[in-house]
């Protein structure tokens, strides 16, 4: 997906098509936005006849005609659909100040996201990063090789460190751990400094039944003991697929750290 400073870049006459208010059930929340240009979006407020609608409402703005700036949409058969609620769009057309508080609306959005800390750039390592770009995440990626195994994703912090496992300290409470490198005594090192805090919503190990059983004995002689090993998951990404193709071991721990990281209230 585009980011939204080369959207503004390559698009400057846009509208910002916001959900200003939801009663009932409705595609998407309140505060949810799209940029519309002349020729495209950016951004969904939930697809559907009614995105349809708020796309011509908004370009007709552009085109200079005099309409309200807002739309209130019942979400019913009226439109070809059956969500039932209502949903009130609001209209801006852009400019430097809008934009300027649009950059640091998301920014501060992006601030609040939950984190992420994916350590090696190995094939497994970059397809997850890849996997999680999208996501409403702060993901970073951490390797110690001179070179890697591909492109970082753009959105992806990428950070080359000489000792990676001293890169869980700067972790905040309630962020995710996921250890992929080249090395399965590194990936114990790191592991055993993730696993020394209690305060991680998930630390996760890439391997085998045998790695783990061989981590324990690990953490029996260097600490913090095998009763952490209860806080590790190790195999990552569940056990119904067996497929080891990187892109599918990817969207298997993706949707493990969003049941994580994302659960509801």
């Amino acid at each position: 997906m585009t980011t939204l400073p080369a959207f503004l870049k390559a698009h400057p006459n846009s509208v910002l098509v916001e959900v200003a208010e939801t009663r009932g059930s409705t595609p998407r929340d309140t505060g949810t936005m799209m940029l519309v240009s002349a020729t495209t979006l950016w951004g969904t407020i939930g697809g559907g006849h009614l995105e349809f609608m708020a796309i011509g409402h908004a370009r007709r703005l552009m085109s200079g005609e005099t309409l309200e700036p807002t739309l209130d949409v019942p979400l019913g058969p009226e439109i070809g659909q059956c969500c039932g609620g209502r949903t009130l769009l609001q209209f801006t057309r852009l400019d430097d100040t809008t934009k300027t508080a649009l950059l640091q609306r998301l920014a501060d959005e992006r601030a609040a996201f939950p984190e992420v800390m994916v350590f090696g750039a190995g094939h497994v390592g970059l397809a997850l990063a890849q996997a999680l770009a999208p996501l409403p995440l702060n993901v970073t990626l951490i390797d110690s090789r001179p070179e890697i195994d591909g492109d970082v994703p753009a959105g992806i912090t990428f950070r080359r460190v000489a000792m990676p496992e001293a890169e869980v300290t700067k972790l905040k409470p309630g962020a995710a751990v996921v250890i992929l490198t080249h090395d399965h005594a590194l990936d114990f090192l790191i592991g055993r400094q993730a696993l020394s805090r209690t305060d991680l919503a998930y630390v996760g190990m890439i391997g085998s039944k045998t790695k783990r059983a061989t981590f324990a004995s690990f953490l029996d002689r260097e600490g913090p003991g095998r009763a952490s090993m209860e806080r590790l998951t190790l195999p990552i990404g569940g056990g119904s697929v067996k497929d080891k193709r990187p892109a599918v071991i990817a969207a298997l721990v993706a949707a493990e750290l969003l049941g994580v990281l994302l659960k509801a209230d």
